[in-house]
């Protein structure tokens, strides 16, 4: 009830009169407000006085519970009454802009343009107000949507504002780059997306072209913003930022982004890379990017990195990981085979883990056969019984009866862990089992331990009896 409490005092103070009223609808916020709002501009005509700066700011408090509600059409009418009770006190400027960001969010075509009314007043009328600022980003905002809609003066004034620089004299190169959370600049790249790619494509190129100071930041938006052109001039644009571009996180996000294109291309810019760079960054995106290109030239390529004994063993635990996610009968061989050949205890973990991931294959068998080779490393075999449990590669009867079977006592425990993980009633049967039977104490208080962990009802009464 905070905001029929905030109503009542905003009706009190503009029109003692009111306040009956409000005490009647006190348990109808939405008449109520309405009711006040009547009153308020029918007090102010009467008495334009009563516009004291305490009922005005009440009203803007209450302004904005309505805007933060969701309520945007009527949080606009009250701002714009609040401009119009605050004549030329900061509070109005402040007003203008939430009455032109509530009409924004409101999103029709007339609400826009009232909008950008809105904040043209507020530049004129109060060029010093705090809302000054980020003003400029709301009409980039506001534009962008209305150019989206065939405003071509809003059209063009978005793609003039992405290309115009700072000035290029002493005094601006020793100012601070802009935020890049309020840069107007940035809020027009940013509408440069509602635009049509034969508009927006050329300036944004023109942007990634920048080597100034503050285009930094611009040009790690534009990246982003032609990467959702996704065409073929896109692509083109995304290589040269590649090669070409001194920033680092532009390089990174540029392969990224590659990666999502069908350009096939694309897959040779990011073979060069892997061949060339040295950025493990960059690198890491690479790897990434190849595994998002689906084609079969893009698989080979991971495939290969996979095997290569040369490679960097980061890389080839990375193109790993990715071939287990791609789910392809091919990639599993390949992981399979590779698997007996490598001697390096991370490219074994990444091949269970991804083989664990590939369930177009018949992984849960292999993984069982890896789990039960003595040969095998014990780590390899617990996590491969690990995977095995977790991605339903054995059924709970299979699991329950692997227990006996086992002679190290090591992957006994891990073969309790793997029950405890399981959410069938044969799980919690098999470790009361355990519990009851095993002959190891300490097998017996991690069985113990895990049915502590259970929800099932039959555990209580299960510990009850082996107290009693």
């Amino acid at each position: 009830m905070k905001i029929v409490r905030q109503l009542a005092i905003v009706a009190a103070l503009a029109w003692p009169a009111v306040a009956p009223v409000a005490r009647a609808q006190a348990t109808s916020p939405e008449r109520l407000l309405a009711s006040v709002s009547e009153a308020l501009a029918s007090r102010q005509r009467e008495s334009p006085s009563v516009g004291d700066a305490q009922t005005a700011d009440s009203l803007y408090r209450l302004a904005r519970e309505r805007m933060n509600r969701g309520d945007y059409k009527r949080a606009a009418d009250m701002f714009m009454q609040v401009a119009q009770r605050s004549a030329k006190s900061p509070l109005a400027g402040d007003a203008l802009y939430w009455n032109a960001y509530a009409l924004y969010r409101s999103g029709g075509s007339s609400e826009l343009s009232h909008a950008l009314n809105s904040l043209a007043r507020l530049s004129r009328e109060f060029p010093n107000a705090s809302s000054v600022g980020d003003a400029g980003s709301l009409r980039m905002r506001v534009c962008g949507e209305l150019a989206k809609r065939g405003d071509e003066s809003c059209a063009a004034q978005v793609a003039s504002r992405a290309e115009a620089r700072r000035g290029s004299s002493s005094s601006d190169q020793e100012q601070a780059c802009p935020n890049e959370d309020d840069d107007e600049r940035i809020a027009a790249l940013n509408a440069l997306l509602q635009m049509d790619a034969d508009r927006a494509l050329p300036v944004l190129e023109k942007v990634l072209a920048r080597r100034d100071k503050c285009s930094t930041t611009l040009r790690r938006k534009a990246v982003f913003l032609v990467s959702q052109k996704g065409d073929a001039r896109a692509a083109d644009i995304l290589m040269n930022a590649v090669r070409n571009d001194p920033d680092s996180e532009v390089k990174e996000q540029a392969v990224f982004w590659l990666g999502q294109t069908r350009d096939e291309r694309a897959v040779d810019m990011l073979q060069e890379i892997l061949q060339k760079e040295t950025s493990d960054e960059v690198l890491d995106k690479a790897v990434f990017a190849l595994s998002q290109h689906r084609t079969a030239r893009a698989a080979t390529i991971l495939r290969d990195l996979a095997s290569r004994e040369g490679a960097s063993l980061k890389r080839r635990e990375q193109a790993i990981v990715w071939l287990g996610q791609q789910r392809n009968g091919e990639n599993a061989e390949l992981l399979k085979n590779l698997y007996k050949r490598v001697n390096e205890e991370e490219l074994k973990e990444k091949i269970i883990f991804s083989i664990s991931q590939n369930r177009g294959s018949d992984g849960g068998k292999w993984l069982m056969d890896v789990a039960l080779d003595a040969k095998e490393p014990i780590e390899m075999r617990k996590k491969a019984l690990f995977w095995v449990g977790q991605n339903r590669g054995a059924s709970m009867d299979e699991l329950a009866a692997l227990y006996s079977r086992l002679v190290d006592r090591e992957m006994k425990e891990q073969l309790i862990f793997v029950y405890s993980q399981r959410r069938e009633p044969t799980a919690v049967d098999k470790l009361m089992d355990i519990a009851r039977n095993e002959k190891d104490k300490e097998l017996r208080k991690k069985a113990l331990f895990w049915l502590g962990q259970s929800r099932d009802p039959r555990v209580l009464k299960f510990m009850e009896d082996l107290i009693g």
